[in-house]
C-alpha cells in the first residue's frame, strides 16, 4: 500500500485477490504484516520506532532489519483496523506460508515444466533467483531511497528522489514525493519520470478494477517545491555578507548626520539608512564628484532613479556600506518635526 493511513485507491475484490497472490509471490511477508510496518515507517521515519530506519545504517535499512529479528514492541504502533476487517487481507495473512510457497516455487516450476519441460529452471531461476532479485529491488526503497538523490519537497527527513532507485524499484524511487504526499497513488508526477506502477493503477481504474484514485492538488505540490527552493536559496544567502542588518544599526539624529560632513566623514543617507562611502567614493562608477554631491544630504531620490536607475549589484553594494539609521526615518520626517517646533 502506498499510503500512511488513507487508501491511495480502492481495489475491487478480483484485483485484491490478484494482488494478494502476486504479493505473496514476492516472498516479502503478508499484506497485513508489510502494510503495518510500512505505516510505522511513515509515522516514525528516521526514529528508533522506524522498522527500517536508515539512521541505523544503509545495510540495516536494506536487509538488516529483516535478518536481525526486531522486538515487535519497539516498532511504532499504527492503526490497522481496516486491514483486520478486510477479508482478502486476512485470508492471505492467515494462509500466507502455503500461498507463498505455491506462488514462489510451485507455480513457476509447474509453468516452466509443463510449458518448456524445464522443471529445474522454473524452480531455480523463475522461483528462487527471481525472488532474490525482487527482494533486492524492493529493499532499495528502504535503503537507497533514503540515501541517494534529491529532496525537492521536504528535507527534514531522509526520503529522496532518484532515477536509479526508480529504475531498480519500478518507479518507487521518487520517495521524497511519496513521503510528503503518502496517499497519492503516484510516485512520480512529471511525465518524464519513470513510474510504471502509476500507469498500471491508472489502467486498472480504466478497466473498472480500481476506483477513487487519490491525487494531491497540483497547487499544493508546487507550493511545497517553492518553499523547499526558497529554503535552499535562504541557506545560500546566509553564506554571503549582505551588510549589517538594519535592526542592529545604531540610530543617530539628522543633525549628527549633517555635522559628520563638516568633520570630514563621507556619509550618505538613502531611504533613512546612513551609508559610509569613504572607502567606496573613488570606486563609484559614476565618478567621485557625483557621489560627493549626495554627502550630507538625503540621496534617496538620487539613488532611486533621480540620477540613474541603479542595478541590483549597486543595491547589494549599498547594503554592505550601512553605517547607521536616521532616528525618525529620514530627512523629510526631521524637517516636518523642525517646522512643527517652529510653528511653521
Amino acid at each position: 500500500m502506498r499510503q500512511q493511513y488513507g487508501r491511495s485507491y480502492n481495489a475491487s475484490v478480483p484485483l485484491k485477490v490478484y494482488l494478494a497472490l502476486v504479493g505473496a509471490g514476492a516472498g516479502e511477508g503478508s499484506v497485513r504484516w508489510w502494510a503495518k510496518n510500512h505505516r510505522a515507517h511513515h509515522r516514525h521515519t528516521d526514529t528508533d520506532k522506524d522498522p527500517y530506519s536508515v539512521n541505523k545504517g544503509l545495510a540495516y535499512s536494506h536487509m538488516g532489519w529483516l535478518v536481525n529479528r526486531q522486538n515487535p514492541k519497539r516498532i511504532g504502533q499504527t492503526e490497522i483496523t481496516d486491514l483486520r476487517n478486510d477479508t482478502v487481507v486476512m485470508w492471505q495473512h492467515q494462509n500466507y506460508v502455503i500461498i507463498m510457497l505455491c506462488m514462489v516455487l510451485l507455480l513457476p516450476t509447474a509453468v516452466s515444466g509443463i510449458g518448456w519441460n524445464d522443471w529445474k529452471g522454473g524452480f531455480v531461476y523463475v522461483g528462487i533467483l527471481r525472488m532474490f532479485f525482487v527482494h533486492q529491488a524492493t529493499f532499495c526503497v528502504n535503503s537507497l531511497a533514503h540515501w541517494l538523490g534529491d529532496q525537492p519537497y521536504e528535507d527534514r527527513g531522509s526520503p529522496r528522489d532518484h532515477l536509479i532507485t526508480a529504475l531498480l524499484a519500478l518507479g518507487e524511487g521518487y520517495h521524497n514525493f511519496h513521503h510528503e504526499f503518502p496517499s497519492d497513488y503516484r510516485n512520480a508526477v512529471q511525465w518524464h519520470q519513470y513510474d510504471p506502477t502509476k500507469w498500471l493503477i491508472w489502467t486498472w481504474c480504466q478497466l473498472g478494477l480500481a476506483s477513487d484514485l487519490k491525487r494531491f492538488p497540483s497547487d499544493e505540490i508546487q507550493k511545497c517545491q517553492i518553499l523547499q527552493q526558497q529554503k535552499h536559496l535562504d541557506q545560500e544567502k546566509e553564506k554571503h555578507d549582505w551588510g549589517r542588518p538594519i535592526a542592529e544599526l545604531p540610530a543617530i539624529e539628522w543633525d549628527e548626520y549633517i555635522q559628520a560632513k563638516s568633520q570630514g566623514r563621507l556619509l550618505v543617507v538613502v531611504a533613512g539608512v546612513v551609508h559610509d562611502v569613504t572607502q567606496f567614493i573613488d570606486e563609484h562608477p559614476g565618478g567621485r564628484q557625483l557621489l560627493a554631491s549626495g554627502i550630507g544630504k538625503d540621496a534617496t531620490e538620487m539613488f532611486y532613479g533621480g540620477v540613474y536607475n541603479h542595478s541590483r549589484v549597486a543595491h547589494i553594494r549599498l547594503e554592505e556600506l550601512r553605517f547607521a539609521v536616521i532616528r525618525g526615518g529620514c530627512e523629510v520626517e526631521v524637517r516636518k518635526k523642525v517646522h512643527s517646533d517652529q510653528g511653521l
